[in-house]
């Protein structure tokens, strides 16, 4: 079913990507040091259930193109390898922009919830990352084509996930340093972004 070289390599670089800064990680952090842990938790609850949407669409998208046609998928491929390189180059060029986790109005756990699902859903973002991400890593020629996809997808999304509540139980012991300490996020995305850029530079030098 799958590359077991490739399988490992996809396991390193989710969890580096899933270890970087960003948005989801940002807003779990915020509203775990504004309401505590359990606030947290249910923001990477309901952010992890914007990601189901997007692994299904993904699933179906993916497949449907692999079966028309092998030539457009591998455009989307290479073009999800430079897109990969771009992240990559962004947040290398932004890892200087220093970003603070502001305060949030305090909410019910419910409406934490349906407020990160939303907020991953409505994030076109998500389902370009997924659709760029995803290819460097399954193999188009497998019989179980959609459940390689739906795997990755959902190991990808459990394991950020994982790391969110994590974040979320770590949020209530180191609050002041969490929320102040500008040089640990900055080293996150710089290695995050160099990651990426060498994901994406493997992917459209490799001959395959």
């Amino acid at each position: 079913m799958f590359n077991i070289e490739n399988f490992y390599w996809f396991l390193s670089v989710s969890l580096l990507v899933n270890l970087a800064p960003g948005p989801d990680m940002l807003y779990t952090l915020a509203r775990s040091l504004s309401q505590g842990t359990k606030a947290g938790i249910f923001s990477a609850l309901g952010i992890f259930s914007g990601c189901l949407f997007h692994i299904t669409a993904a699933v179906f998208g993916l497949s449907k193109i692999i079966e028309e046609s092998a030539l457009l998928f591998s455009v989307i491929k290479y073009a999800g390898a430079a897109y990969l390189v771009y992240l990559g180059i962004k947040s290398l060029l932004g890892s200087k922009q220093q970003r603070l986790v502001t305060p949030v109005e305090s909410m019910s756990n419910r409406k934490i919830f349906v407020q990160g699902m939303t907020t991953n859903l409505l994030n076109p973002k998500v389902a370009i990352f997924f659709l760029s991400f995803l290819p460097q890593f399954i193999n188009p020629q497998t019989p179980w084509l959609k459940e390689q996809i739906a795997l990755l997808g959902l190991w990808f999304a459990a394991q950020g996930t994982l790391i969110l509540i994590l974040v979320a139980a770590l949020a209530g012991a180191f609050r002041e340093i969490l929320a102040t300490n500008k040089k640990f996020r900055s080293w996150q995305e710089r290695i995050t972004a160099l990651i990426l850029v060498g994901l994406g530079v493997r992917i459209l030098f490799s001959k395959k």
